[in-house]
């Protein structure tokens, strides 16, 4: 039997210690693994796939490119380049191996390689790749600047970054529904389809404490990258951010 700790897990974490919520953060998505795709498909209603589109197209990836999918999950991303270019060399990056064991069972293709590895000390070398993408990394690190400045290391000059994520939504009229599908629908469905209610609790909890669009902006130009800017979807509850290095 779970503790009362473990049982509120998804509640703590946002507001734990860095190097203990990247473990727990960690064992989480160890857990959702199996179910990840599916849950990400129902809780956007299948637009999350339109915006992977939009991500690999924003990176302008040339026909051999190769592309860093960092906090690659199951692979979508980087599968998504892939499709739009078949002749690009992506990688998956993660530091949850079961998720890519997952990614890679289901979804097996020669053209694509995965790697273990932690966003905020990537082992790649300066200037590897020609294209950064990452999808709900950034809300789950424990530090964003520095991902962004591994990610700008390990960008060629002229390459682009971009990051699909959450950001705080808007205080207007739609937002009691928008906390009614966070705080409802989103962690009833995560019990039903996972097992895991308390996983997406943690998950609406970061949407809603995750920094606003402009401020992740700003943090991403920090970083060193230039040409900075963002796109708001879903209500304005996930955006896209790009830069140039």
């Amino acid at each position: 039997m779970r503790s009362s700790l473990e049982q509120h897990q998804g509640i703590d974490m946002v507001n734990q210690p860095g190097a203990e919520r990247a473990q727990n953060v960690q064992a989480m998505f160890g857990r959702i693994a199996r179910r990840y795709d599916l849950m990400n498909r129902l809780m956007t209603v299948g637009q999350d796939v339109r915006w992977r589109r939009e991500v690999i197209a924003k990176t302008q990836l040339p026909d051999d490119g190769r592309l860093l999918d960092i906090g690659a999950g199951t692979g979508d991303l980087a599968r998504e380049a892939l499709q739009q270019n078949p002749a690009s060399w992506p990688v998956a990056a993660d530091f949850t191996l079961e998720m890519m064991r997952v990614g890679k069972a289901h979804h097996n293709s020669t053209k694509l390689d995965w790697s273990a590895v932690d966003a905020l000390c990537m082992p790649f070398p300066d200037d590897a790749f020609d294209a950064v993408v990452s999808g709900f990394l950034l809300r789950n690190v424990i530090d964003i600047k520095r991902s962004f400045q591994e990610q700008h290391r390990v960008l060629k000059g002229g390459g682009f970054a971009v990051a699909l994520d959450t950001t705080q939504p808007p205080r207007n009229l739609l937002r009691p529904l928008i906390d009614f599908h966070l705080h409802f629908i989103i962690p009833n469905l995560g019990r039903i389809i996972t097992g895991e209610a308390e996983a997406y609790t943690y998950l609406p909890e970061t949407t809603e404490n995750f920094l606003q669009a402009e401020k992740l902006a700003e943090i991403m130009e920090q970083a060193g990258f230039q040409q900075v800017g963002f796109r708001r979807l879903m209500f304005g509850t996930v955006a896209i951010h790009w830069g140039l290095k």
